[in-house]
């Protein structure tokens, strides 16, 4: 039996169709995938049969505003307030973002 590779994999990268050092994930109900991209500072999305993610959180660089991440290494999504909450490790904080519009 083979894996088969369903996000990435196409070298790391900052692309929407690469990752870089990705570390925790989550599964939702409809099978879409958010991924916590160490080394790009963001959580990218994918939803299955995808070739592509999309940013949802992050990817304005490495920092420490309110549109930025250093080194996430969780997401989860609260389906309740459609929120994502991301452990923003080297911040030391854990944020909370809209689903609907990708801010805090």
């Amino acid at each position: 039996m083979n894996g088969v590779t369903v996000a990435g994999g196409i070298e790391k990268g900052a692309a929407t169709n690469q990752l870089f050092r990705p570390q925790g994930f989550f599964v939702d109900d409809d099978q879409t995938m958010v991924i916590a991209d160490y080394g790009n500072h963001r959580i990218i999305q994918w939803k299955i049969g995808d070739t592509d993610g999309q940013v949802v959180a992050g990817g304005n660089g490495k920092g420490s505003e309110f549109d930025q991440l250093n080194s996430p290494t969780d997401v989860l999504i609260d389906k309740e307030m459609n929120r994502l909450i991301i452990c923003d490790a080297m911040n030391g904080r854990v944020v909370q973002w809209s689903r609907r519009n990708g801010t805090t």
